[in-house]
C-alpha cells in the first residue's frame, strides 16, 4: 500500500510541477508579446499584418473585455485573485483524482490568461492589448486573452461532450474527513 501512495504522491508533484513550468512559460509569453509591443510601437499606432483584415494595434485597456468597467481595477485584481485561488483547487483536486488530464490543461491555459493580465493591472492600471482583427472590427485583445478564451471555450466542450456528468460530478463533491464520523 505503501508503494502505491508513493507513486500516486509522485504523479501528483509531477502533474503540478508540468503545469506550474506551462503556467510560467505562458505568462512568459504573454508578458513578452507585451513588452515588446510597449517598447517598440507608439500608443494607438497599427503594423497591417494581413491587409484590411488583421493588424497589430497597440491600446491600453483600463476595463475588462472590450473596455467596459474602466477604472474598476481593484474589482478586477479581487476577482482575478480569486478566480486562480479556485482554479487551482480545482486542478489540484483532478490531480489528486489522478483524472480529467484535458480539464487540467485547458485551466492551465485560462490561469495563465487571467495571471498574465492581472500583472498588467497591477503594474500599470491597465492591460496592454494589440491583435485586432480589423475585418470584423473585433476589440482589441491579447495573448492573455487568447489563453481565457481558448482554455473556457475548451472547458465547455469538454465538459458537454467529453465528460460523463456523474465524473464531473465527483470533482466537486466535498470530501468528508472521516474524523468522528
Amino acid at each position: 500500500m505503501n508503494a502505491i501512495s508513493s507513486n500516486h504522491d509522485k504523479q501528483i508533484a509531477v502533474a503540478c510541477l508540468l503545469a506550474i513550468l506551462s503556467f510560467f512559460v505562458l505568462v512568459g509569453i504573454d508578458q513578452a508579446t507585451k513588452y515588446w509591443i510597449d517598447r517598440n510601437m507608439e500608443l494607438y499606432s497599427s503594423i497591417p499584418v494581413i491587409r484590411d483584415v488583421f493588424e497589430i494595434h497597440y491600446i491600453r485597456n483600463e476595463g475588462a473585455a472590450w473596455g467596459i468597467f474602466a477604472q474598476k481595477q481593484l474589482w478586477f485584481c479581487i476577482i482575478a485573485i480569486l478566480f486562480l485561488i479556485g482554479g487551482s483547487i480545482v486542478y489540484l483536486r483532478c490531480v489528486q483524482m489522478n483524472s480529467f488530464k484535458a480539464l487540467r490543461a485547458a485551466l492551465v491555459l485560462v490561469l495563465s490568461g487571467a495571471m498574465g493580465n492581472l500583472i498588467d493591472r497591477v503594474r500599470f492600471h491597465y492591460v496592454i492589448d494589440f491583435l485586432y482583427v480589423k475585418a470584423i472590427r473585433f476589440p482589441v485583445f491579447n495573448v492573455a486573452d487568447c489563453y481565457v478564451t481558448v482554455g473556457c471555450f475548451l472547458m465547455i466542450l469538454l465538459c458537454i461532450f467529453y465528460y460523463p456528468e456523474q465524473e464531473l460530478d465527483k470533482l466537486f463533491q466535498i470530501q468528508k474527513s472521516g474524523r468522528g464520523e
